[in-house]
């Protein structure tokens, strides 16, 4: 009895160990994080050009007194700084793969036989 007793203190410590590898986090860490990436997004926002409605728009998910913060953040940056806004680029790969690829035309005789 004493063995398993002993074996099971020695043990516990370990399996203890183990349980921030389980993916069980503390809830302040979930909104540390949380709040971490919605001021991300916001600063992104900003920096792209895009105004908080348009940023809110784009990410419903994240929290929006974060988005704020974030963008308000990165524009008092930027005007510190004296940047500028880099507006996105339409990605031009993507548009010539769309163009390249042709629309289904309709098929004249299906109609016909019906």
């Amino acid at each position: 009895m004493r063995r398993l007793t002993l074996l099971l203190s020695i043990a516990a410590p370990l399996w203890l160990a183990g349980c921030d590898m389980l993916g069980i986090e503390p809830a302040s860490a979930v909104a540390a994080r949380r709040e971490a990436d919605g001021k991300a997004v916001g600063a992104g926002c900003r920096h792209s050009a895009r105004s908080v409605e348009q940023c809110y728009a784009l990410n419903r998910r994240v929290d929006r007194a974060s988005i704020f913060a974030g963008w308000r953040e990165m524009n008092d940056y930027m005007r510190e700084n004296k940047m500028e806004a880099m507006p996105a680029q339409p990605d031009t790969e993507m548009a010539a793969a769309d163009a390249a690829v042709p629309e289904a035309a309709p098929a004249k005789g299906v109609a016909a036989r019906r």
